[in-house]
């Protein structure tokens, strides 16, 4: 089985499925109306939770109030735990912003993560599809404050859409976080 180091960090990720030796499984709070986490978690139970890593992710709507979305501080709470819940386990390897959220402060966002690191939720945290810029922003308020630094990028890349080649993957580089593509080949 060959793993690869997410970014700087010192977490490993696989490179294919738990049949054939994957252990790393991505999902989202969002994925089928929550329900992919639900099924992952019966699928994975009694499994060695030391033996696969569970990705996730935080952002978009999951229910029908106007606090059941985005990156507040109380959306991210919430999901966490709702996502634990569903999984079935007492930590995420890794919690993801799944897009940058225009609306709520980032340092509530980022502060909301850090908190979670810090209570053993989360081990790892990263980003889905943000800019340049907002990487920066995000660095520049983590090394501030003191917050845990993100460990991966969650882009789409493929050979029909290479826009992170010129700014996102060189700032993600620069900093040592890792890319954790999504529709490598274009929905093919």
């Amino acid at each position: 089985m060959e793993y690869r180091r997410l970014g700087s960090s010192g977490m490993y990720v696989s490179e294919i499925t738990y049949d054939n030796g994957i252990t790393t499984f991505d999902t989202a709070d969002v994925y089928a109306g929550t329900r992919a986490e639900t099924v992952l978690g019966k699928a994975l139970k009694g499994v060695k939770r030391e033996s696969y890593e569970l990705l996730t992710k935080v952002y978009w709507p999951t229910g029908t109030g106007k606090n059941d979305r985005g990156l507040s501080r109380k959306h991210i709470i919430e999901s966490v735990n709702a996502s634990l819940k569903r999984l079935k386990t007492e930590h995420i390897d890794l919690y993801q912003m799944h897009r940058f959220d225009f609306e709520t402060p980032l340092e509530e966002s980022l502060s909301a993560f850090d908190d979670l690191i810090r209570q053993g939720k989360v081990f790892y945290i990263g980003f889905s599809e943000w800019t340049s810029e907002q990487i920066q922003a995000a660095l520049k308020i983590q090394d501030a404050r003191g917050y845990t630094r993100f460990v991966s990028s969650q882009p789409q890349y493929s050979m029909l859409w290479r826009v992170i080649e010129s700014e996102v993957v060189p700032t993600c580089q620069a900093n040592g976080i890792g890319q954790i593509v999504w529709s490598p080949i274009a929905q093919g």
